[in-house]
Formats: C-alpha cells, structure tokens, sequence
C-alpha cells in the first residue's frame, strides 16, 4: 500500500541578492512579465495596439510581395533597332529639314546631308548614307539650325567649337557658305558666338555674341527672295558665293541699362521723345523721379524683409554679374505689333523678336517689320515690355506663338497672352528645386470641353495650354494653364532620382505622339513616358556593340515627318567588332511602326495644330484686337465679380481683427 505523507506549508522564497539593476534587466527581458505588471484597462489596450501593429506589418509585407510579383511579371516593352546608316566620324549634332527630306549632320571636319525620301528602313547597301558637303579642317561643327528657304532651297545656321557662326544655303545638292558671321582679321578681336538661330521661312536669323564677359544679340534680315533668285542661276554641283546678295545687320540689342530716374517735366515732353508718339509698356519714357524710385525701393524692402534670401558670401553686385540673353522669334499677330504703327506681314514671317536678360524681371518685345535704316540704330528701345514679379529663369514660345511662358526663380510659372497683352495664367509649382528648362505641349489630346470652347474660334479666352517643367534637381512636372483661378493643375511627373545614373539629361515632349515624352538618363537609358498616368510606355535598346554617344549631352533628333527617333552611337571598346563596319553609326526607331505606341498616335498635321490657337493672324487691325479683349472681358465677368466679393470679405475680416485688437 502506497503511503501518502501530508507536505508542510509552501516555503517563501528569500529575495535574490542581486542589485536594482539585474531586477530592471530581468524584468524587461521578459516581456510576459512587464504585461502581467500593467494594470488594466492598460493591458488589455497593449494587447489590442500588439494585435493592430501585427497585421498592419502581415498587411504591408503582403503589399511589397504582390507589388514585386506584379513587378516581375511585367516586363516594360523593348523597341528594337529599325534601321542604321553609318557615319564616316563621330557625330556632334543633327538636324532635320521641315519636308522631311533631308538630315544634316555636324562632325569634326565640317557638315555631311543625308537624303531619307522614304524614311529609312534598313541597314542595307541600299540604305540612305551620308555625303560629306562642306569640309574645313579644324572646324568641329556642333550646332546646326535649318529652315526652308523655298521649294528644295534650305537654309543652315551652324556653330563651331570656336564659337565661329557661319551662314549655308543648299541647293541641287550644293552646299554655299554665304558668310561667316563674326569673321574678323585680328583674331584676339574676334568676339565668340554662343548661339545662331533662324526664323520660320528664313527671312531673319540671331545671333548670340559675347564679349568682353557680356552678351549681346545681333538681329539679322536675310535677302530671301534675292538669294532663291541667285540661286537658282547657279549651275549645279558648284558652289561659288561671290554672286549672292550681302546680309544685314538690321539692329544689336545690348543689355539694357538700369531704369533711372526722370528728367522731363510734361507729358508733352514725353511724348516729342518718341518716334510714333506712343509710350505704352516700352519703360523707357516716363516721369518718374530718381527720389521716388528710391522710396520705392526703400518700402519693398521693408516690407518683404523676411522673404528676401541674402548671401553674405556673394558680395558680387548684380549689375556685375555677367548677363546672357535669350530670345525667340514671333508671328504675327497680337497687341503690341499693332500699336507699333506698322502694318504687319501676313503668313509665317516673323515680325517680332523677344528676349529677356539672366537676372531680370523683363521681357522685352523688338518689332522686326520696321522701315530699313542705312545704318542700324545703335541703342534700340524695345516696342514692348512685359513685367514680371521675380527673375526669368526659363522661357519658351508656343508653335502658333501666341503664347509666352515664362519660369520665374521663385517657382511660378506666367502664361502670356499676345492676342490680348495680358497673362493667361499664372501657377505656383511646389518644386525642390529651380526650373532648368520648360517647354510647350503642343501636340495634346483634347477633352470634349476642350473642343467645345476651341468650335467657337480659336481666339476663345478658355484656351488651355500645357507645360513641361524641368528642374535642376531632375524632378519635372506637367502643367496644365488656363484662365481663371480653377483652370489650372500641376502634376509631378518624375521626383528627384536617388541613383545619380538616372538623372534625366533631356525630358521633352514627342511632337507627333500624345502625351508623350522623351527622357534620355545619364547611364544611357532611353524610354517613352506617359504623362498622364506616369507610366513608362516603352525603352529603347540599342545594338550590344554600340552604346549612347556622349550621355551626359546626348545627341538625338525626332523627325515629326518620318515619326522616327534618331540616335548617333558609338561603338562598345571591348565589342571585337573590326573592318568596314567600325565605328559610329546613326540608329533609327520609326515609331510610326511601332504597336506599343499605337494608342498614342494621330495623324500628325504641322506645328500648328496644337489647341493653343492656330497662327494668330486673326488680329490684324486695333478694331479687331480691342473686340477680342471687350468679349474676353465679358467671359470672365462672373469670375472677376467673385474674386472681388472675396476679396471685399478678406478686408472685412481683416479691418473687425484690427479693430479688435485696438
């Protein structure tokens, strides 16, 4: 039989000889016990927060899986190669003509023409190839800008390394060099060209010059009809220019000095100071003293001191600062060429160029359509000037060149309106950094609000307009700008990469596919982005043996009329690859083949179809002008009359606080 013995009473247990410390270092290591120690309705809420972070984490951590999967399983579509034509050196610049017909290319030794009647397919014997057609040792042509002089005439602006501008005509596959620029015998004289450019139809070219540390721009007026004349009178394959008529200079545009203040006493006096006895916006006539723009100065900054940003380590005044210009070339139509007393010229001539200076708040409009001088007047004063609150940054003209857009250093960006003279828009963009470059959308999908306010003409006051902001930091933004407070939107299309390989060293819109831009990466990645949705469409691959020339400035072209996207490459060192074929090569991607566009594509009719307004010719006379501002005027009356009722409201609120206060 078992025998059961009766235990005594439980003994206590002595407490451990051990320090606070390892009581604390126990008590925390176990974490049943710390629950146990909380008192409730404490524990019972740790264990509910325990439960909500569990599946909060289970939730995420199933997120990331799906998102990595889905990453995997869909592959970004890779557009292959469609063709190739070789270069016989490397390749600094390209540049299309508008037909299509041509491609010129720059090299180290002078200019090579490429003729693509139908666009090019192969890389075959019976590809298109480049035929060198003005070659000059020591000249490495890097830039190159064409217009159509007439049928089968074209017109080239180039720029060496040197910064030597030089002025060709080709013609029955002759090349003339007509002038260089700034050609000079003493060679430390020479000033340097920056850059060269041409109007539409070649009837006017600029040029950029410095000197001395500052910048000035020389206006040209081409001879267009004489040289179509004279060149059609030369036999073919020679290239004599002894017998084309002379360019002139037709005004030097320098910076213009600071405003100061006035001597004149009278309108009166005003008004006998200028030549068609108008002053409106040109800033150059006006009776403000010296004293009151002093005071002026004084209230501003008093005022906004605490949002003025001071260096103390740029000591450098501003006026010292060295000053670039740019420019771009008007249509006609709007406001201020009528004003101008001067009857413009019809079709696609320009007949005014604007420009704004680096560290300036103006942009200044010069009308090209003046009467011609024997000589050209020394100091022109601009015939318009169009104000604005902070420093230009960046600037860009529409197609149809109704439109001006200006970003300015403080992240705003104006929209203005030639036909009326007034801003269309302006939008503030929260960017991590300065804008580097903006540009416009033309070739834009419209919605079917769009197209009802478009049917009514296309001068209507509700047009919209689209933007692309590039910042410095790599970040770029869509812009969507029109009148009226609601009427505008901004989104962020790409943020600051945090891989230095895939800052964006070019972003610009594809001009015959909607809502499509071009992004170019420094590690020599190529895509297509949707800029609606932010969606990468598709990449560009090129062969294994060659890889993007010169990615930091990538040398590219797209050619509206071929719809194809042209891309010089280089050929890999380690690739093996010998003989013949060695070397650069021009790639081509003829989108218009391509399936992943297909949703993306429309017929492609010229610059000026975008839904910005078609050429601006509609504004030819005053009359016409001031009923277009009265109808706008009457358009926005509701909007204007409920800003005014709000404003009326915030002066209320903020008069009853004073009052308070007192």
């Amino acid at each position: 039989m078992p025998v059961y013995i009766r235990k005594g009473p439980a003994d206590i247990p002595e407490p451990p000889d051990s320090s606070h410390g390892d009581d604390e270092e126990l008590f925390l290591s176990d974490p049943d016990q710390l629950q146990d120690q909380l008192p409730q309705p404490f524990r019972m809420i740790d264990k509910v927060l325990d439960r909500l972070v569990d599946r909060a984490w289970d939730f995420i951590s199933q997120r990331e899986t799906v998102r990595v999967t889905e990453q995997a399983i869909k592959t970004i579509p890779v557009m292959q190669v469609s063709g190739d034509v070789k270069l016989p050196v490397r390749t600094n610049c390209v540049a299309c003509s508008e037909d299509g017909r041509y491609i010129f290319l720059g090299h180290p030794h002078g200019l090579s023409v490429m003729a693509q009647p139908q666009g090019i397919t192969t890389s075959s014997s019976s590809s298109p190839y480049c035929v060198p057609v003005w070659q000059e040792d020591q000249v490495e042509i890097t830039s190159l800008h064409i217009t159509c002089l007439g049928e089968m005439v074209y017109l080239l602006a180039s720029l060496d390394d040197m910064g030597v501008a030089r002025l060709f005509a080709y013609y029955s596959e002759t090349s003339h060099l007509i002038k260089v620029m700034n050609e000079t015998d003493d060679l430390n004289q020479r000033s340097v060209c920056v850059k060269f450019e041409l109007s539409r139809g070649g009837d006017y070219g600029a040029a950029t010059i410095s000197c001395n540390g500052c910048q000035c721009l020389e206006v040209y007026r081409f001879p267009k009809d004489s040289w179509l004349k004279e060149l059609s009178q030369h036999a073919p394959g020679v290239g004599d220019t002894g017998k084309l008529s002379p360019v002139a200079m037709l005004m030097k545009i320098k910076p213009p000095k600071p405003h100061t203040g006035s001597t004149m006493k009278s309108p009166f006096e005003v008004l006998q100071k200028t030549e068609d006895g108008n002053v409106i916006g040109s800033g150059q006539n006006h009776l403000i003293s010296s004293r009151q723009w002093e005071d002026q100065d004084a209230v501003f900054k008093s005022v906004y001191r605490k949002y003025m940003v001071t260096n103390p380590s740029n000591t450098t005044d501003p006026e010292d600062r060295p000053s670039c210009v740019t420019s771009h070339f008007l249509l006609p139509g709007g406001l201020f060429p009528v004003l101008g007393g001067v009857k413009p010229q019809t079709g696609g001539v320009a007949v005014a160029v604007c420009l704004w200076w680096s560290g300036r708040h103006n942009l200044l409009q010069y009308l090209l359509c003046k009467a011609p001088k024997d000589k050209p007047d020394p100091e022109p004063k601009p015939d318009a000037l169009w104000p604005n609150a902070q420093e230009i940054l960046c600037s860009a003209v529409s197609s149809c060149t109704r439109h001006i857009t200006l970003g300015l250093v403080t992240g705003l960006v104006t929209v203005w309106d030639r036909h009326l003279g007034l801003p269309l828009s302006v939008v503030s963009v929260e960017a991590d950094s300065v804008f580097s470059s903006i540009i416009f959308v033309d070739y834009w999908p419209s919605t079917a609000t769009e197209d009802a306010l478009l049917s009514q003409g296309p001068n209507h006051s509700s047009t919209l307009v689209h933007l692309l902001v590039t910042c410095k930091s790599g970040a770029c933004h869509l812009v969507d700008a029109g009148r009226g407070l609601d009427s505008h939107n901004v989104t962020q299309l790409s943020e600051r990469p945090s891989d230095p390989g895939c800052f964006p060293m070019v972003t610009t819109a594809v001009p015959f596919l909607q809502r499509l831009a071009l992004i170019m990466q420094r590690n020599g990645k190529i895509l297509l982005q949707d800029m609606v949705d932010r969606r990468v469409v598709c990449c560009f691959s090129l062969p294994d043996t060659h890889l993007l020339a010169n990615p930091w400035n990538p040398v590219f072209l797209l050619d509206p009329t071929q719809q194809s996207l042209l891309i010089p490459g280089d050929q890999r060192p380690d690739s093996g690859e010998e003989g013949e074929d060695r070397g650069s090569r021009l790639f081509v991607f003829r989108l218009r083949d391509a399936a992943v566009v297909k949703p993306y594509r429309h017929e492609y009719v010229g610059r000026a179809s975008s839904p910005q307004g078609q050429s601006g010719t509609g504004t030819s006379n005053l009359e016409e002008t001031c009923n277009l501002y009265f109808q706008q005027r009457v358009q926005s009356v509701e909007e204007r009359n409920k800003v005014m009722t709000e404003t009326w409201n915030q002066l209320q609120e903020h008069a009853a606080m004073v009052l308070l206060q007192n």
